[in-house]
């Protein structure tokens, strides 16, 4: 018998090509957050994502594990665009306003 390579379980693959764990609304992504920013492992994210079983947490590991680099760039994206929301933010026209009456440093 000859040995076949299975393909990932507990994750699904949407329109756009991004990692879903099946069975639920949250991307591969979102859960990698946990591993990346806060170095947690297999057991922390049962214990931060009751809703999840262990299975659907490891195959979510083995994907990351599998596509890190594409994965990290896209935190790395994700993380950009987010500093650049929150500069523009420190300058809206409240926070100029606020400032004006020394409300704000």
């Amino acid at each position: 018998m000859t040995p076949t390579a299975l393909p990932f379980t507990h994750i699904r693959l949407d329109a756009d090509g991004r990692p879903w764990i099946d069975g639920t609304t949250m991307k591969v992504i979102e859960l990698i957050v946990g591993v990346v920013a806060y170095g947690w492992n297999a057991e922390d994210l049962c214990r931060q994502y009751p809703h999840l079983k262990p299975a659907q947490i490891h195959g979510a590991l083995s994907y990351y594990y599998d596509h890190q680099a594409a994965m990290d760039a896209e935190l790395d994206r994700i993380s950009d665009i987010a500093g650049e929301k929150r500069a523009a933010s420190l300058d809206s026209p409240i926070r100029q306003r606020l400032r004006s009456l020394g409300k704000q440093p």
